[in-house]
């Protein structure tokens, strides 16, 4: 398994890109998450190499792709996302599956969605890149049901899932039977963590981006309402994650989080091995 931490865990930090590699690197992160605005604020170059330097990578750049704009704005928005994961050798670019939740979008809102996320995979697939949405409410992708439909609607080979456990669980779907149904179209996960069912507005985008919001919910991975013990074994030994941690305390809870979810991986790895033989 190979785990990266998200930049965004630093939003509301005064670091630089080079003392986050440095805590990543150190804590035992094999990758950094680059959050879509922090990449472009650090403009386009050969990041990869000094990056490369540290043992590390970008798996993913986390992004919001524009689907409402005009065509052109969304051309000139994706342009610059490959010109910057070229820079990083990201292979992949997250986005949203648009911004209403399925039971709120009609049929043509639907298939605008679809429209143009077939337009930015099949741009990105050009540039050799991945397009993921990801398992998220108030998008199309906010059921199981809903995200398979929408893949069957874009229908375009680089359009792929980032499986975020927690949202699928939000959703009111149970994580293990919607990655046996989405498993083939998984190519990166996001796990965090919250105390209970009644502290999920403590992941509104409102709340998270303020830098006064409210952290008090957000948990460590292993000790929250989600059952990351029992959803592990899933995940492929070769498997991609991010920890996306939204709280306080990033130098502590981070690293600590990396060393039980290596542990948990080792256990299931055992276990599986056992049964094989």
């Amino acid at each position: 398994m190979k785990v990266s931490l998200c930049t965004i865990s630093f939003r509301h930090h005064l670091l630089s890109i080079r003392e986050i590699a440095r805590f990543a690197r150190d804590s035992g992160f094999d990758g950094i998450e680059l959050w879509g605005i922090h990449a472009r604020n650090l403009g386009p170059g050969d990041h990869a190499e000094w990056l490369d330097a540290y043992g590390l990578r970008v798996p993913m750049l986390s992004d919001y792709l524009p689907l409402d704009a005009p065509r052109e704005t969304l051309a000139e928005h994706m342009a610059q996302l490959c010109r910057l994961a070229r820079g990083w050798c990201a292979p992949r670019l997250r986005t949203f599956a648009g911004t209403r939740g399925s039971a709120a979008t009609s049929a043509e809102e639907r298939a605008h969605v679809a429209a143009r996320l077939r337009m930015a995979a099949a741009y990105l697939a050009d540039h050799g890149l991945r397009l993921l949405v990801e398992t998220h409410p108030g998008t199309l992708a906010d059921t199981t049901d809903s995200l398979l439909r929408l893949l069957e609607e874009v229908d375009h080979p680089a359009l792929k899932v980032n499986f975020d456990t927690l949202h699928v669980w939000e959703g009111g779907d149970d994580p293990l039977a919607a990655h046996d149904r989405l498993a083939k179209h998984i190519d990166h996960y996001h796990l965090k963590n919250v105390r209970a069912r009644s502290d999920l507005g403590v992941f509104e985008p409102a709340n998270v981006y303020a830098a006064a919001g409210r952290r008090e919910g957000m948990t460590r991975l292993f000790e929250g309402a989600v059952d990351y013990e029992a959803f592990l074994p899933v995940l492929a030994p070769d498997a991609e994650v991010s920890l996306e941690w939204f709280g306080g305390s990033c130098f502590s809870i981070l690293p600590a989080d990396l060393s039980r979810l290596r542990a948990a991986s080792a256990r299931s790895s055992d276990v599986l091995a056992l049964k094989a033989g």
